[in-house]
C-alpha cells in the first residue's frame, strides 16, 4: 500500500504545482484509475505480432541460367579480374582499374 500512498501524494503535489489543488479523495480515485490502467496494459506488439513466414525460394529459369553461364564463360576467357557477386544474377569485372557490374535480369510477364 506504500506505493499507492506515494502515488496519491504525487498526484496531490503535481495538481498543486499546476494551480489546481485536488482533495485527498479525488487524488485516491485518480491513483486507483492509474494503477488499474497499468495492470490492464496490453503489449500488442508481443501479442498480435504476426508470425514471420519464410519467403518461397525463387526459381531461376533454365534460360536465365544458360545465358548467365554463356556470359560468364565469355568474360572469363577475355578478362582476368572477374567475380561472381550473386549466382545467376550479378558479375563484376575489373578492366583497366575501372569496375563494371553486369546484372542479368529476366523480364517476366505482367500478372
Amino acid at each position: 500500500m506504500a506505493d499507492f500512498e506515494k502515488l496519491v501524494l504525487s498526484i496531490m503535489r503535481d495538481a498543486e504545482k499546476d494551480g489546481e489543488p485536488v482533495t485527498r479523495e479525488e487524488a485516491e480515485e485518480m491513483a486507483k484509475m492509474e494503477q488499474g490502467a497499468k495492470e490492464n496494459t496490453r503489449y500488442e506488439r508481443d501479442i498480435d505480432k504476426p508470425v514471420k513466414k519464410t519467403a518461397p525460394k525463387k526459381v531461376v529459369s533454365a534460360e536465365k541460367q544458360q545465358l548467365f553461364n554463356a556470359i560468364l564463360g565469355f568474360l572469363s576467357e577475355n578478362f582476368d579480374n572477374l567475380t561472381v557477386l550473386r549466382e545467376n544474377k550479378l558479375i563484376e569485372v575489373e578492366i583497366g582499374g575501372k569496375i563494371f557490374k553486369i546484372d542479368v535480369i529476366e523480364q517476366r510477364k505482367a500478372k
